[in-house]
């Protein structure tokens, strides 16, 4: 039943954990930073969620797999009636976002480093007024295609924890993974699309600032697609 929390058994992260050596100031920025912000799963989530941040806060919402951080860098500074959880298991990615904290912190902003999927099931049901998941990894080759974080479980997971009303935006420049997107959340009873016309998934969200990635998929004639659909 999509209200029951999923089995954990057959689970396993797939991803790199790390890249190349960090720089010393990367280093210190997140054995400095990261222990401070970090989610602590031992413990029993905050009720309501939003007690989970420092300072007051109307709302909570998820990015999944941040990357380098811009995006939740960004927004985060843009709404700061909202609190934030960024998850993202690559040690070189999650370094990067730390250091940009360094220098101008976010005290609406939580942070975790490990498997989304353990966060998800960790939150109170109908907790998020939202949850980003913007290109993430294609895992293009066919025979990997499960590995892909948008499946009918996780989607599961996302209605668990999503308001009536919240947003599960994505974006990617795999069209492959695009189509799969849709073919999901389409045939899932509780999201329903939200586009009128070609230009609805075309066009970045507002305040959208870009991302490195993002950047590099356009300079290799990738067209990116930025879908939304309501949890109902």
């Amino acid at each position: 039943m999509p209200g029951d929390r999923p089995s954990r058994a057959t689970e396993a992260f797939f991803g790199r954990r790390r890249g190349k050596a960090l720089r010393p100031a990367q280093q210190a920025a997140l054995e400095k930073t990261l222990p401070a912000l970090k989610v602590d799963l031992a413990s029993a989530p905050p009720a309501p969620l939003e007690k989970l941040f420092p300072v007051p806060v109307t709302e909570v919402r998820l990015e999944i797999g941040f990357g380098g951080g811009e995006h939740l860098h960004h927004r985060s500074a843009a709404m700061p009636e909202a609190g934030f959880i960024g998850v993202e298991p690559f040690h070189n990615g999650m370094a990067k976002l730390v250091s940009a904290l360094s220098d101008d912190p976010r005290p609406n902003l939580r942070l975790y480093d490990d498997d989304a999927t353990q966060l998800l099931d960790w939150l109170p049901e109908a907790s998020l007024a939202g949850i980003d998941l913007l290109y993430p990894d294609p895992w293009p080759k066919k025979r990997h295609w499960k590995r892909r974080f948008v499946s009918a479980v996780n989607l599961d997971r996302f209605v668990r924890v999503m308001r009536a009303g919240a947003e599960f935006r994505f974006a990617s420049d795999i069209d492959t993974y695009v189509n799969w997107t849709l073919l999901a959340c389409r045939s899932h009873p509780a999201f329903q699309w939200q586009a009128a016309s070609a230009d609805d998934w075309r066009k970045p969200y507002p305040g959208w600032p870009g991302t490195r990635y993002e950047a590099k998929a356009i300079r290799e004639e990738r067209t990116p697609a930025y879908l939304t659909f309501i949890r109902v």
